[in-house]
Parts: C-alpha cells; sequence; structure tokens
C-alpha cells in the first residue's frame, strides 16, 4: 500500500499529462508533459528504479521498430516517393471527385500498413493539401478528403500491430506476437475500415466535387508544410529519368519496404526481435539513398522524432504508476463480472470502454491502462486475446469519436492550422458522431465472429 500523498502525486501527475497533451500550449511537444509527469511519479516513489528493467524492455523494442519505420519514411521523402504517389493519385482520379475521394483512402490505409499512424498522418496530410490546393477545391469540398483521410490513417493502425508504437506496447504487456495479432485482427479491422469508409462517402457524397479540374504542373509541399519534422521538400532522385523510368525506380523502392514489412511478419513467426529486422531495413534503405543521391545518413539525426520514444517511455512510467497505486486493481473489480464467460462481451465490453477513455484522456494511456488491467484479471487464454483485441479496436477508431483522441488526429489539426485550413471540432465531430460509434460496434462484432471461426 502506498501513503496518500504518493498516490494523491501519482495521480496529479497522470492527469496534468494529459491535460497538457490535449491542450498543447504553444504547441507544446508531447514528450515535454510525459518527461515531467514521469519525474512527479518517480519522486512520489510509486514506481521504483527496479521497475525501469521491466519498463525500459516493454518500451525500448516498439520504440526502436517505430523509429526505424520513420527513418524509412523520411528516405522515400528524399526520393521524391510521396510526390510521385499523390501525382498518380491525381492522374487515377481521372477527372473524378468520387474517384479521388476512394484513391485518397486507398493510400493514407497504405500509408499507414507500410509505415504507422502518426507517420501516415504527417506524410499524406501535407501532400492531400497541395493536392486539392492544385485542383482548386472549395474550402467546404476540401473537407471530405481531409477528414476521411485522416481518420482512416489513423484507424487503419488496427489491421496490424505494428504500426502504432502504443499497439507494439500493448502487445509485449499481453505476450502476443505480431503474427498471432494480424491473424486475429487483420479481416475484422479491414472490414472494419471498409465500413468506416462506406460510411464516410455517404455522409459526403453531397459535398463531394463530381468533376475535378485538370492540375496543371508538379505538386511541391508548400512552405509551411515544410516546417514540420518529417516534412522536407521532395527531390526526385539525381540521375536522368523519364517517366516511365522513375515509375519503375519508385516501383522497386514499393516492393523493398513491402519485403521487410513482410520480413517483421516473418521474424515474429520465428520469435526473431522484429526491431532488428525494422532496423536493418532502414539501415539498407539509408545506404541506397547515399548511393542514389550523394546524400550522408548524417541528415537522420535532426530528421527523426526522436521525442517519440521520451514520450512512449514517460508515459508508460506513469502509467506503471498508477497501475501501482491500485488503479487498475479498481478496474478489474469493476469490470471482471461483465467481461468473464462471453467472449461477446469481453470483446463488447472491453472495446466499448476502451473507447470512452480513449475519447476523454488519449488512447495512449487509456490502452496502457486497459492493457495492463486485463493481465490482472485472470482471464483464459481466448478471452484475454479478444478482450485485447477489443481494446485496439476501441482505442485506434472508437478513440476517433474526438480529435483529442489520439495523437496522430492532435499532429493532423496541427498541421492544417499550419496550412491556414481551418476544420472546426463540429465539422469533424458532426461526422464522427454519425461514423464512429456504429464502426467500433460492427468491428467489435465481426471480430467475435472471426475469432470464433477461426479457433
Amino acid at each position: 500500500m502506498y501513503g496518500p500523498v504518493t498516490t494523491t502525486l501519482t495521480i496529479f501527475a497522470f492527469a496534468m499529462t494529459v491535460l497538457l497533451i490535449l491542450w498543447r500550449p504553444k504547441d507544446m511537444n508531447e514528450a515535454i508533459p510525459s518527461t515531467i509527469g514521469a519525474a512527479l511519479v518517480l519522486a512520489s516513489g510509486s514506481v521504483s528504479l527496479s521497475d525501469f528493467g521491466q519498463i525500459s524492455s516493454t518500451v525500448s523494442g516498439a520504440a526502436i521498430t517505430i523509429m526505424s519505420t520513420i527513418v524509412m519514411a523520411v528516405v522515400l521523402e528524399s526520393f521524391g516517393f510521396f510526390v510521385w504517389a499523390a501525382e498518380g493519385l491525381a492522374a487515377r482520379a481521372k477527372g473524378s471527385g468520387i474517384r479521388l475521394f476512394w484513391y485518397v483512402n486507398l493510400i493514407c490505409f497504405l500509408m499507414t500498413l507500410f509505415f504507422n499512424n502518426d507517420g501516415s498522418i504527417l506524410i499524406t496530410t501535407p501532400i492531400l493539401l497541395i493536392l486539392l490546393q492544385n485542383f482548386r477545391l472549395k474550402h467546404h469540398q476540401k473537407i471530405p478528403y481531409l477528414l476521411s483521410g485522416a481518420l482512416v490513417a489513423t484507424a487503419s493502425s488496427a489491421p496490424i500491430g505494428v504500426s502504432n508504437i502504443v499497439n507494439l506496447i500493448a502487445m509485449k504487456i499481453v505476450h502476443m506476437d505480431l503474427y498471432m495479432h494480424t491473424l486475429m485482427m487483420f479481416v475484422p479491422s479491414s472490414l472494419g475500415l471498409l465500413f468506416l469508409v462506406l460510411l464516410l462517402f455517404l455522409c459526403s457524397y453531397r459535398i463531394l466535387p463530381k468533376k475535378l479540374p485538370p492540375i496543371a504542373g508538379s505538386m511541391w509541399l508548400s512552405s509551411d508544410a515544410r516546417k514540420h519534422p518529417l516534412q522536407t521538400q521532395p527531390k526526385s532522385p539525381h540521375i536522368p529519368m523519364d517517366a516511365k523510368q522513375k515509375t519503375r525506380f519508385m516501383q522497386k523502392i514499393l516492393v523493398f519496404v513491402f519485403l521487410v514489412r513482410a520480413g517483421l511478419f516473418i521474424a515474429s513467426y520465428f520469435h526473431v526481435p522484429i526491431e532488428l529486422v525494422s532496423v536493418i531495413g532502414s539501415f539498407l534503405l539509408l545506404g541506397w539513398r547515399w548511393y542514389y543521391l550523394k546524400m550522408a545518413p548524417l541528415d537522420m539525426l535532426k530528421k527523426t522524432p526522436w521525442h517519440i520514444l521520451i514520450f512512449a517511455f514517460g508515459m508508460y512510467v506513469i502509467i506503471y504508476g498508477m497501475h501501482n497505486i491500485g488503479f487498475t486493481n479498481w478496474l478489474v473489480a469493476l469490470f471482471h463480472p461483465l467481461v468473464s464467460g462471453s467472449l461477446l462481451n469481453a470483446s463488447l465490453i472491453m472495446g466499448g470502454i476502451q473507447s470512452l477513455m480513449s475519447t476523454l484522456f488519449n488512447n495512449h494511456p487509456a490502452l496502457m491502462i486497459g492493457t495492463l488491467t486485463l493481465t490482472e484479471m485472470n482471464l483464459d487464454p481466448l478471452s484475454l486475446k479478444i478482450a485485447y483485441l477489443a481494446n485496439v479496436i476501441g482505442s485506434d477508431i472508437g478513440s476517433l469519436l474526438l480529435p483529442i483522441g489520439t495523437l496522430a488526429s492532435l499532429i493532423w489539426m496541427h498541421i492544417l492550422r499550419k496550412n491556414k485550413v481551418k476544420i472546426h471540432w463540429k465539422d469533424y465531430t458532426r461526422v464522427t458522431i454519425i461514423v464512429i460509434p456504429p464502426t467500433v460496434v460492427f468491428t467489435l462484432f465481426v471480430l467475435y465472429y472471426w475469432v470464433n471461426w477461426i479457433y
């Protein structure tokens, strides 16, 4: 048992950290409040120095994997890959605003699958802004593309656990490997994403332009978009290439990234640390860039957002402190009778609770709390797996009800403000209140029936 001072200080650190992450005064980096909160928790005594070993082993692999993925994204940006993809997007739309809507959501889905949700937002949002600007769309016509792209990019971290740092940390806590997570989760969450996009399309159909004007010239990111840590002006390879050669070059890069992602699942199946594969892949891609563009890897030290590692570590220290003072025990006593005994209850109740917690105080701390709670419930292995996956659905999809629910959506709002594109909360919530709750319920039901079928 901990004394009242320890308990009070730990709860204060948690509340202060969440508030500052959501508020972000003067665009405060999220690593700052998590570091301050972690320091307060350590000072309170609810987390001891001996706990650091477990915290480090839980967070380090996930953080290294995500860092390596972001390095790969920066390298591809140097090649001009994302602008090439955006130009291909515009060409495939063939002047149809409806077709463009579906292609926008497809590329946002693929960017998250190939990289991660935060990286996808950082990559796709500036590209969509310049794409829509070149199409000379009115403000209200831009909103469906920007909003649906952001929702899909963030929610697409659910199908495979490697697309979200908090998912990777949670997998480590419940001792589930990447292979098993994807086997049980890819089909339900992908169907849920398709359901989400269909609802978004129905909500946006009347606003979407039916005919798009032609785009003249090449697309380059605005100066405001380039100010973001992961956004530098894209450059084409400094070697002579016609359009077909460039396409073949980009396709080779895409195949390489796909093979690295596939390697993560192979490594997980054979119980090889997935961060090892991710690091090797990023180093090989850096070498490829050095060979073609004569760009040394030193710029990665500046462009890689190392604060994500600090943020993840700090948040887990805070959540570990909340766990130690008995918060998760209270949650266990409250929800264990509802979850145990029925896989459908485990799916719907844990997914619903996680959606609510993520919406109220962000999905990073919410999923960590929910996962630690599950480990204390003494559930049978199958119930634990389905309850954990329901937590992930609530964290990755249910959290999107409000723009404060995920770091990715906060980053998205920040990029829009930098580019003077105003999307108010009412514009956001009038759509999400219609599409997010039914998507969460649909996905949780599909999860239950899918797991029952494969087992």
